[in-house]
């Protein structure tokens, strides 16, 4: 049989496809775009199907399933804490899957999923499709599930790396190319503002003095740190190479024009390497698009910490959302209130420690909140509760708008007097108080 006629055999209307779902099965959303006409069918069922785990990777669309009447048929479990899930999570109907290091959730422990979704390009002339503009851990996923199912959208771009899979193992097909922006769509952040704030523009500009010519890159998806790829960070260096988890907008503008070329990159030198790259504008995808300066790999390739670690001069630029006196990052939650996942911050923290010459930089602006709510994200102690996302061994650049605080290599007093440094100067002589209370006699 032919990949073709494999195919047309396979191809399935979205309601035939969800039909062979049953009580009781684990349903993997992996991350990247949940297939919309899947997902559809899918909540349809409402009613017809009880205790149907869908575990959803990194949650954009609302199917329905977020409203308590859902709850008659299907369970949630959530990757990543975006801002669809927000609410529900805060309301604990939901629960709160733990990813390893580089975004791996363990499948192997749990054994295959019973169903995964997926969305893919349409087949090339070999009969292989691409992931489009995320890769993640979707070869994985679809090689270890019981059965998978593929929503094919002619959109999607194809990129050169590890960014393919064959007809032979997908078992069902379903074509749907969504058009223009989805209902329940948001961006990875959620974020309404357009515009970079001074203290934004001020971080910038502090961490492309820590950027050297031919150093690697990689930024994290963060409110502060995908700022500095906006904002002329690293306009001015020469022959940057970029290795990172995702590809924040700003990024392939820089490719297109020169200044990341990956000349002096260790490993994979003159590509540019990452799991995803959404985020850009049509022009940044077409320029992404079977561009061999431009490779997307699997989460388990990019994520490694004895990958990233092979690169010299690697440098990691990560959001925080509070840093204690000790040096421990906090990234994802305030005391116990999620807002956010680790995402590849850990992974990319220890490789660029572990990197010849590397350097974790993590940015922030110093306080949270206004008025009279207004914090202090330089703290003495994290929140009872908080969830450390970067320990205090690995810590090393802490970026806000007041300053460059280096803690690698310092002593806990040291430490404390560094960041009390770069805190508001509302917030400092009651934060040298406190440090005077944990520190000294």
């Amino acid at each position: 049989m032919s990949w073709q006629e494999e195919y047309k055999k396979k191809l399935v209307t979205p309601e035939e496809a969800v039909s062979v779902i049953k009580s009781g099965d684990r349903v993997c959303f992996v991350q990247g775009n949940e297939p919309q006409a899947l997902g559809l069918a899918l909540a349809a069922r409402l009613g017809e199907v009880e205790n149907v785990l869908l575990s959803l990777r990194t949650p954009g669309r609302d199917f329905g399933w977020y409203d308590p009447v859902f709850e008659m048929s299907f369970k949630i479990e959530v990757g990543f804490p975006l801002p669809i899930v927000r609410q529900i999570i805060a309301e604990r109907r939901c629960d709160l899957a733990i990813g390893g290091l580089g975004f791996i959730f363990h499948e192997e422990e749990r054994g295959p999923a019973d169903v995964v979704m997926v969305e893919l390009s349409t087949p090339d002339e070999n009969g292989y499709c691409s992931f489009g503009a995320s890769v993640w851990t979707k070869k994985t996923e679809i090689r270890n599930a019981k059965i998978t199912m593929a929503e094919v959208n002619k959109n999607l771009i194809r990129t050169y790396g590890d960014n393919y899979i064959h007809v032979s193992e997908i078992d069902y097909f379903v074509e749907h190319t969504p058009s223009g922006k989805q209902p329940g769509s948001t961006d990875l952040l959620g974020r309404k503002n357009v515009e970079a704030g001074e203290a934004e523009k001020t971080i910038a500009g502090y961490v492309s003095t820590l950027v050297h010519d031919g150093d690697t890159l990689q930024v994290g998806v963060g409110s502060t740190s995908e700022w500095c790829c906006t904002l002329g960070t690293f306009e001015n260096k020469v022959d940057l190479g970029w290795h990172s988890e995702t590809t924040p907008r700003g990024i392939i503008p820089l490719i297109r024009n020169g200044v990341i070329t990956g000349k002096h990159k260790t490993l994979n030198p003159n590509k540019a390497v990452a799991t995803a790259c959404g985020g850009g504008t049509k022009e940044d995808m077409d320029f992404v698009n079977m561009n061999p300066a431009f490779e997307l790999h699997s989460a388990e390739y990019c994520l490694d910490v004895r990958v990233i670690a092979q690169h010299d001069n690697m440098v990691a630029i990560n959001s925080a959302v509070s840093v204690d006196f000790a040096g421990q990052i906090a990234a994802e939650s305030i005391g116990p209130r999620v807002i956010s996942g680790a995402g590849g911050q850990t992974s990319f923290a220890i490789g660029a420690f572990l990197s010849r010459g590397g350097r974790n930089i993590t940015v922030m602006t110093s306080t949270a909140g206004s008025g009279d709510k207004r914090l202090s994200r330089i703290t003495p102690l994290l929140a009872e509760g908080t969830i450390v996302t970067v320990p205090r061994t690995l810590s090393d650049y802490i970026i806000t708008e007041y300053g460059i605080a280096h803690l690698k290599g310092k002593t806990q007093r040291q430490r404390a007097l560094e960041l009390i440094g770069i805190a508001h100067p509302d917030f400092r002589t009651g934060l040298k108080k406190e440090a005077e209370k944990l520190y000294w006699p």
